[in-house]
């Protein structure tokens, strides 16, 4: 298994990806390796347990066992950051759950986050999609303008109070409207 070119399986599951030699590696991921090396070589060596290695630089003792694992079984090249497997792929919800999403926020009396991710989901298995996270419900509702809301849970009022400009003209043509500042000048008299 010190083959450099063997598959590595990732912590996504059943999913693999090809670990790279450490000549293909890019200088960033190399000064990355070296440094994991410095760190875990007393446990390599023998002259340290990963618990102590673990304590001496703060670093939970797992990560030690698991760099120590994969430079045993890889060399080098096992301790460079691999990219994610599922890199580049969206991970976006349909366009029409984003919708429903931010519709349900929009509803008065004001929803929880809570509320509106259940009934995401349940319109998500009734149509046959993928069934969205708390934590992208939670994004896309907190992503909402806050005008919008105002809007939409306090009325118009209320948004023209806080968000409208409280004189608005319009000309139809250049010099239409003058504005003029007048102030109080101190004067001195002799």
């Amino acid at each position: 298994m010190s083959n450099s070119f063997c598959l590595l399986e990732s912590s996504m599951g059943d999913q693999h990806q090809e670990l790279r030699p450490l000549s293909a590696l890019s200088e960033a991921e190399r000064t990355e390796a070296m440094k994991r090396y410095g760190i875990i070589r007393p446990c390599v060596e023998g002259s340290a347990l990963p618990a102590e290695v673990a304590r001496h630089h703060a670093i939970p003792l797992r990560t030690v066992q698991r760099w120590a694992a994969q430079y045993r079984d890889f060399g080098l090249a096992g301790l460079a950051r691999r990219a994610r497997s599922d890199c580049g792929s969206q991970h976006e919800l349909p366009a029409e759950l984003k919708q429903l999403i931010e519709g349900l926020a929009l509803r008065k009396p004001l929803p929880t986050v809570a509320f509106v991710h259940r009934q995401a989901c349940d319109v998500a298995r009734r149509q046959g999609w993928k069934v969205p996270a708390y934590h992208s419900v939670y994004r896309i509702v907190k992503q909402l303008d806050p005008a919008l809301l105002t809007l939409a849970h306090e009325g118009s009022k209320a948004y023209r109070l806080a968000f409208d400009l409280l004189h608005r003209r319009e000309a139809s043509a250049s010099n239409e409207i003058w504005q003029a500042d007048h102030t109080l000048l101190d004067l001195w008299v002799k």
